[in-house]
């Protein structure tokens, strides 16, 4: 893991044996969620703050702290070569439920402008089958956020 990302979390957050792992997955699914913005080649407004909203409350940060992650997260995104490099941190330690608490946080940022995009959908079913999300469990994530975005 580079320093940069070490200090952070060392200064920012609390110390502990495993925080480094732990931060690492969080970067993971921090980097995940800025590449769906990303996926459409046009970042809007409304998508950003539902990438800072996912981070927030996937894991309780403060807006400095998310605000950190974020500019850290760009930055590993934009080094990647591929997202097994994400996925593999995440699928490490995040249990099942937690796997599919991503895989909603991934759908309430595609559908943040309340369009869903053809790459958007391919997205999340590529990312949900890299963390080996049961179809059923996709699904049933993704009819959440529509209810949410469309009550009836």
């Amino acid at each position: 893991m580079p320093n940069r990302i070490k200090q952070f979390f060392d200064s920012h957050l609390k110390p502990e044996a495993e925080t480094n792992t732990r931060h690492s997955q969080q970067l993971a699914a921090a980097a995940l969620l800025l590449e769906m913005a990303r996926v459409d080649d046009t970042v809007k407004e409304v998508e950003r703050h539902a990438v800072a909203r996912a981070i927030r409350k996937a894991f309780e940060l403060s807006e400095s702290e998310t605000a950190e992650i974020i500019r850290l997260a760009e930055s590993e995104a934009h080094n990647a070569t591929c997202y097994h490099e994400f996925t593999r941190l995440i699928n490490t330690s995040y249990t099942l439920p937690q796997k599919i608490q991503l895989v909603e946080l991934l759908w309430e940022v595609a559908y943040a402008d309340d369009e869903l995009e053809m790459y958007e959908e391919h997205l999340v079913r590529k990312l949900a089958d890299l963390l080996y999300v049961p179809h059923r469990d996709f699904i049933r994530a993704k009819l959440r956020v529509i209810e949410r975005h469309n009550p009836a």
